[in-house]
């Protein structure tokens, strides 16, 4: 089968947003955009998120002990695109801080974690880490399907 074929059948699986952020020791906070996310275990509460490893942050999450995780809300779409180099950055991204993490203000949900293993899985690393904080809000969450941003349809 062809990558195209591949990319074209993984895309009929609706994913949430993510942003996955960063903070380096000089403060410097980066991130980016990642549908390769999921729930691990609850004893102990662990996440997954799969980086390519020729994306240019990827030597950062590498070399990163702790990551912020923005679930992004329907409305959050210019975001999203920001991080996944779609758009230029045209506006300040509204960061604050939890438990030592950085994450996108007003996100849906925000999961601060520590990195505690990772595996490489041909042109990926799965990164796992387990969940120090988190929080939540109420709203609708910016889904991926079929090659294109996506929102819940509401019942009326």
């Amino acid at each position: 089968m062809d990558d195209r074929t591949f990319r074209d059948t993984m895309g009929k699986f609706a994913t949430g947003i993510t942003v996955v952020t960063i903070k380096d020791d000089t403060g410097t906070i980066s991130g980016m955009t990642v549908n390769a996310f999921m729930s691990v275990s609850l004893h102990p509460k662990l996440i997954a998120v799969s980086i390519g490893e020729n994306a240019s942050l990827f030597n950062q999450f590498v070399k990163s002990k702790q990551i912020g995780i923005s679930v992004l809300s329907e409305n959050q779409k210019d975001y999203s695109m920001i991080f996944s180099r779609q758009k230029e950055e045209d506006r300040d991204i509204p960061y604050t801080d939890l438990a030592g993490a950085p994450v996108i203000k007003d996100a849906l949900a925000t999961i601060s974690c520590k990195i505690t293993d990772s595996f490489k899985a041909g042109d990926h690393t799965i990164f796992i880490a387990e969940v120090i904080d988190l929080d939540r809000r109420e709203g609708h969450p910016l889904l991926y399907f079929g090659g294109s941003y996506r929102t819940v349809k509401k019942d009326d």
